[in-house]
């Protein structure tokens, strides 16, 4: 299929293949921490090989698409890819842990664009009936790559090394490159403004000191320390500048008239308390599976199957049969419900319970994730008026990222409270894992709340006919 838009078969293959990889790199990394840590040293800053992808790359996605209303979605794509590859060329080359982390921090850059840019170009290559099943793909490949990165990771460094689990990326990233560059023709949005600067440097800070409190605060500093209480003023007065910032500048980043709209008001904080619900059982299933079942990575990841397939399926067969209806609310009520429901199967499981009970949890959950991910996107896309799409979509998606990074935060920092007192163990993490997961509950019930607030159908009228 050709047309104006170029040969969107194509185009929107290399976009998928580029939101893949920012995914994938989130998560594929984990698995091999410990190879890296015995070959490269530095066991005391492991943990920066994730932390800085995901600063960078939250950090960095709300600039993407206003750069791209003014250089074209195309060139901003194949850039942000071109940073990634060079990252995980130079994340394969490292020779020392400092090295790694700021390859890593480059590579985060450049995934900053690939899940921004694809979902703004989805939205504009197709018409708005086809809007939602096609941002429900986006859902699945999330889905995917989530739960597959430590697979993947895994698989790929028993059998080469931890060094290719960065070099594989650059024959997909080059596939990315070449299907979009022949394939993806859109129109140059034609902003002629300055790119807001002053604003993203802002947000980003204001991000990255969040998302250091909440990695940091209880754990590896206390609360009341003067390092954990000047973050969070950093983080205030960054707020309280952007937001000044945002209402002054010429072309800003994140316009405030966006909070105009009712549907825009409930789905960014519906959005991001979403981002921390997936956050936080991504992570913590697959260590699950390994603590009570003594699963290793490759059987763990397989076990999983039961919370991917029903994401994926249900989040393209739900895109499609709303169509453009616009009458999203009761698809996200229903998956809000469903996923609480899936929380509290998973929170009252006990020691020994069986793996069937696990994977009838974890197919809830997911039936429910399917419902909400991308439907949310696709509602905040309809609602922007069509000079503020890009925008939108950036604010949307960058608030997911800031939300599944805080979800890993605050759950990681609620299962340390859980394992206090505990003999440490794979046995005690199995026990406790289900009590943090329960913490999904009520945070589901919320977003209920939340997503309850939208109105009655919230119809597209900016995208392409």
């Amino acid at each position: 299929m050709s047309s104006r838009n170029g040969n969107v078969p194509l185009a929107t293959a290399g976009l998928l293949i580029g939101m893949l990889l920012s995914v994938l790199d989130q998560t594929v990394v984990a698995i091999a921490l410990p190879d890296i840590a015995a070959d490269l040293g530095g066991m005391d800053a492991i943990g920066w090989v994730v932390t800085s992808y995901v600063l960078a790359s939250t950090a960095t996605g709300a600039l993407y698409g206003r750069v791209s209303d003014r250089f074209g979605r195309r060139t901003v794509f194949i850039t942000a890819v071109a940073v990634f590859a060079a990252g995980s060329a130079l994340c394969g080359l490292a020779q020392s842990m400092p090295e790694l982390i700021a390859a890593r921090t480059l590579q985060g850059v450049g995934a900053g664009g690939l899940f921004v840019l694809p979902t703004i170009a989805l939205s504009e290559l197709y018409p708005p009936r086809l809007r939602s099943r096609v941002q429900g793909f986006t859902g699945g490949v999330f889905a995917l790559a989530s739960v597959g990165g430590p697979l993947a990771g895994g698989a790929i460094t028993d059998a080469w090394g931890w060094r290719w689990i960065f070099y594989v990326n650059l024959p997909l990233a080059l596939l990315a490159v070449a299907l979009t560059a022949y394939a993806l023709r859109l129109p140059t949005p034609g902003a002629h403004g300055r790119a807001d600067l002053a604003g993203a440097a802002l947000l980003a800070g204001a991000m990255v000191s969040l998302l250091l409190v909440t990695e940091w605060g209880g754990r590896t500093y206390a609360w009341t320390s003067g390092t954990i209480l000047g973050l969070v003023g950093a983080l205030v007065l960054l707020a309280v500048l952007f937001v000044r910032r945002e209402r002054r500048a010429a072309d800003p980043l994140l316009p405030l008239r966006l909070f105009a709209h009712p549907a825009l008001r409930a789905a960014l904080p519906a959005t991001a308390l979403l981002g921390a619900l997936l956050g936080g059982s991504i992570v913590y299933l697959p260590t699950y599976l390994q603590a009570g079942y003594g699963m290793g990575a490759t059987q763990a990841g397989l076990a999983l199957n039961p919370y991917v397939l029903p994401f994926m399926a249900v989040s393209s067969l739900a895109g499609a049969r709303i169509g453009a209806s616009g009458r999203f609310r009761p698809y996200l009520m229903a998956g809000a419900a469903i996923a609480a429901l899936g929380f509290a199967v998973l929170g009252r499981l006990a020691p020994g319970a069986p793996y069937p009970l696990f994977a009838a949890g974890i197919a809830v959950l997911g039936v429910g994730f399917g419902l909400l991910m991308q439907n949310l996107v696709v509602v905040a896309q309809n609602a922007a008026p069509p000079a503020d799409l890009a925008a939108t979509t950036s604010a949307v998606v960058s608030v997911r990222g800031l939300g599944l990074s805080l979800g890993v935060a605050v759950f990681g920092s609620l299962l340390t409270r859980e394992l206090q007192g505990r003999a440490p163990g794979p046995a005690a993490t199995a026990a406790a894992i289900p009590d943090v997961l329960a913490w999904g509950v009520p945070a589901a019930v919320v977003l209920l709340g939340l997503v309850a607030l939208l109105p009655r159908a919230v119809r597209a009228a900016n995208a392409p006919s």
